[in-house]
C-alpha cells in the first residue's frame, strides 16, 4: 500500500500538470473565410492542448467590443485601417497580432456585365465604415470612375471626391447588406467574406477587384495584456502554417490570398 501511494500522487501530480497547459481560447470571427480557417486549425490546435471556442458574428462592431470588454480572447475578421479607426472611434487599444490573408475587395453588378456598361448618374453603394468606404473609393479612383483630393488616403470620404466625369451618385450601407441590394442598384462594392456568404465568386462575378498587394490585410486582433499568451502565440503559429496556406490557395481559388 504504501508504494502505491506516491503513485497515485503522481498521477494527481501529472493531471494537474496537464490541467495547468490546457488552455481555451475565444475567438470571434465573421463566417467567410475566417470562421472556416479557425475550424480548419482547430484540430491542431487541439492536439497542443487548445481548445478553441469560435464565436461567428455578422457585423463588424461586436467582435471588437467583446475583446475590447474581455469577453472574448482574440478576433479575426478585420483589416488594420478599420482597427485603427474603430480603436479611434470607440477609445479601444485593441492590437494586431499578425497577417493571415488579403481579401481582394470587389465591384458587382446585376444590371451590368462591363464597366463601359455604367451609365452616368448610376447608383452606387458603398460601405458605411470609414475604413471600408475610403477603400471602395480607391478601387473606384483606380478604375478611373472617380478622383480624389489626396489619392493615397486610406480614410477619405465621398466628400474628398473632386472630379466625378459620370456624375455617379453614392449611397453608404453597412457593409453586411451590400449583398442584398445588388438589384436596387447599378453597383455595389462589397467586402469579399460577404461576397463569398452571399455565393458570389470574386474572380468570376466582380467587374472589377483589388490585387493580391493590396493593403488590406485581415488580421488577428486582441488586447496588449494578451499579446504575449502562449495560447495565443499558438494560435499565430497554427495560422501562418503551410497547411493553411494550401487551404487557402485550395479552397478559395485566388478569392483571398496568404499574406504570411
Amino acid at each position: 500500500m504504501k508504494k502505491l501511494i506516491p503513485a497515485f500522487a503522481l498521477s494527481l501530480a501529472a493531471l494537474a500538470v496537464g490541467s495547468a497547459h490546457a488552455g481555451k481560447l475565444t475567438v470571434a470571427a465573421t463566417p467567410v473565410p475566417h470562421a472556416e480557417l479557425l475550424e480548419f486549425v482547430k484540430p491542431t490546435l487541439a492536439e497542443q492542448g487548445v481548445e478553441l471556442d469560435i464565436k461567428v458574428f455578422t457585423d463588424y462592431v461586436q467582435p471588437n467590443a467583446q475583446v475590447a470588454d474581455g469577453h472574448l480572447d482574440v478576433n479575426f475578421f478585420q483589416h488594420k485601417p478599420y482597427l485603427d479607426t474603430f480603436n479611434k472611434e470607440h477609445k479601444t487599444e485593441l492590437v494586431s497580432i499578425g497577417l493571415v490573408h488579403v481579401e481582394p475587395f470587389g465591384a458587382y453588378s446585376k444590371k451590368i456585365k462591363a464597366l463601359s456598361e455604367l451609365k452616368d448618374g448610376a447608383l452606387v453603394a458603398l460601405p458605411n465604415d470609414p475604413s471600408n468606404g475610403a477603400r471602395a473609393l480607391l478601387l473606384l479612383q483606380q478604375q478611373g470612375l472617380i478622383e480624389l483630393k489626396d489619392p493615397e488616403n486610406i480614410l477619405a470620404t465621398s466628400r474628398d471626391i473632386v472630379k466625378n466625369p459620370k456624375k455617379l451618385k453614392f449611397k453608404e450601407l453597412e457593409a453586411a447588406t451590400l449583398p442584398r441590394v445588388l438589384a436596387d442598384v447599378d453597383l455595389a462594392l462589397i467586402n469579399t467574406n460577404y461576397a463569398l456568404e452571399a455565393g458570389l465568386n470574386p474572380l468570376n462575378d466582380a467587374l472589377f477587384i483589388e490585387g493580391a498587394d493590396s493593403p488590406y490585410a485581415n488580421i488577428v486582433a486582441t488586447t496588449a495584456d494578451k499579446v504575449d499568451n502562449e495560447d495565443v502565440k499558438k494560435l499565430m503559429q497554427a495560422l501562418h502554417s503551410d497547411a493553411v496556406r494550401q487551404q487557402i490557395t485550395e479552397q478559395y481559388k485566388g478569392a483571398i490570398v496568404p499574406a504570411f
